[in-house]
């Protein structure tokens, strides 16, 4: 259920990042000079990065689990810096506000699944091995 949940929400970053890299700033609907819409269509194309690694991740969660982790860790650090964004100039639109309930809700809430199930399985197979007598 979690590598589909995975896959489920690393759909978000690969299509924003495409529609970001065809598109440029126009996908945010404001104007912008080419020095801006050439730094989106690059952290559009990192985005889609994002989401193929998360893919990537979902096909063998135990084999690339601390490839997981880290990228956990990156998409909450940028929600982070989103959230510091609105504090320091304004609150922008709602869709970008969704993107950072992915970045600081879902991708968490994603991790701690993630965590809890290690967790349980290493508990499972430490029962297992207590009752079979191996240490």
């Amino acid at each position: 259920m979690l590598p589909h949940a995975i896959r489920i929400a690393a759909l978000v970053p690969l299509l924003a990042g495409t529609v970001g890299i065809v598109t440029g700033a126009d996908f945010l609907g404001e104007a912008a000079g080419p020095g801006t819409d050439s730094h989106l269509r690059a952290l559009s194309a990192l985005l889609c990065g994002v989401g193929s690694v998360a893919l990537w991740c979902a096909a063998d969660l135990e084999a690339r689990s601390a490839v997981f982790g880290m990228l956990c860790g990156m998409v909450v650090f940028g929600g982070a810096a989103r959230l510091l964004g609105i504090a320091m100039a304004e609150r922008p639109p709602w869709p970008q506000m969704l993107v950072l309930g992915m970045e600081l809700g879902v991708t968490p809430a994603l991790w701690l699944w993630w965590r809890s199930r290690r967790r349980s399985a290493r508990n499972r197979e430490a029962e297992l091995r207590a009752w079979l007598g191996i240490d």
